[in-house]
């Protein structure tokens, strides 16, 4: 099967405040990089973007460290309650899951709702979807995520978690909210897909829908696919993964778009990140916190933004 263009490929894991030392950097960075070996590995096979999306992102949701899926943070009532989205420029199609519960993968039913005339459910139609697919019930409640809500609990509610990253010697405590997964990828035939995970922010009021189930955090054309990390809250003022998205589609470069949509972020006092790829195959991602666990291969090599602390609102290549 012959690739019509040179593949491309991000992932984010969050975005938050900087990781403690060398040893807990190089532990997300193996992370992330291992991942992008295997999905643009499925790329280079001539698998779909949103194959590649979607196994990005399970396999994302699988690792403990994120919040989303597995290692998922718990909500005000002690339960975990995960939102996915995937959107497909083929298809021209957006769909969702908000606040589904006792799934491993909830990019998954994302996947599986491409095809349904209801393309975004929430939780108890999630809940439904889920029995109707025969779904196995799953439990991502870690050790530490537990701890970390047991002491929410014993500080009155004072403190803030969903550190960026579940890693004790990682975790900050400013780090609350800004806990999601995602993906972009561009295939072999130069179509765009986007795919984000979280598990919320935690200790958030039941019933909270975060942006990673809106086009606000996950947005794909065929100019231009973008998936956002950091507070949903200020990723949905923004609408930032459209405004880019359609930034691109009315003419801007990535690059321009980005930074306009950056810029106009950190004016507004925005916390959040951005990872992108448009038709040409340009990379870029964006910042306001101090730091965003991206990686990306451009083709012939692999990067990460992990060390990226230059002061610049976005990264281009």
């Amino acid at each position: 099967m012959t690739l019509q263009v040179q593949p491309k490929l991000i992932i984010h894991g969050g975005a938050g405040s900087s990781l403690h030392g060398k040893g807990g950097l190089q532990t997300v960075r193996n992370s992330l990089t291992k991942i992008i070996e295997d999905v643009y590995s499925l790329l280079l096979t001539g698998a779909n973007a949103s194959e590649a999306v979607v196994q990005g992102c399970q396999l994302l949701e699988d690792d403990p460290r994120f919040n989303a899926g597995t290692g998922s943070v718990l909500q005000s009532d002690g339960q975990i309650r995960m939102s996915a989205s995937l959107m497909d420029s083929r298809s021209g199609r957006f769909s969702g899951v908000i606040n589904v519960s006792r799934v491993k993968n909830p990019i998954e039913m994302a996947l599986f709702l491409q095809k349904s005339p209801d393309r975004v459910l929430s939780d108890y139609g999630s809940s439904e979807l889920a029995r109707e697919l025969q779904i196995p019930t799953y439990n991502g409640l870690t050790d530490l995520r537990l701890k970390e809500w047991m002491e929410e609990r014993q500080d009155n509610f004072k403190r803030t978690m969903a550190g960026v990253v579940a890693e004790p010697e990682m975790a900050e405590s400013s780090n609350a909210g800004r806990g999601t997964i995602g993906v972009v990828a561009l295939d072999g035939y130069g179509k765009l897909a986007a795919g984000t995970s979280t598990g919320g922010k935690g200790f958030e009021r039941i019933g909270r829908v975060s942006d990673s189930a809106m086009p606000a955090g996950n947005y794909a054309t065929k100019y231009a696919g973008v998936s956002c990390t950091g507070i949903g809250e200020d990723i949905i003022d923004e609408c930032l993964a459209a405004k880019v998205v359609i930034r691109v589609s009315d003419g801007m470069s990535l690059k321009e778009a980005m930074l306009r949509s950056f810029t106009e972020a950190i004016k507004n006092e925005r916390d959040l990140g951005a990872i992108a790829l448009d038709a040409t195959g340009a990379i870029s991602y964006g910042k306001t916190s101090e730091i965003l666990l991206a990686a990306y291969h451009n083709g012939d090599t692999i990067g990460d933004t992990l060390e990226w602390n230059d002061g610049e609102l976005i990264g281009y290549c």
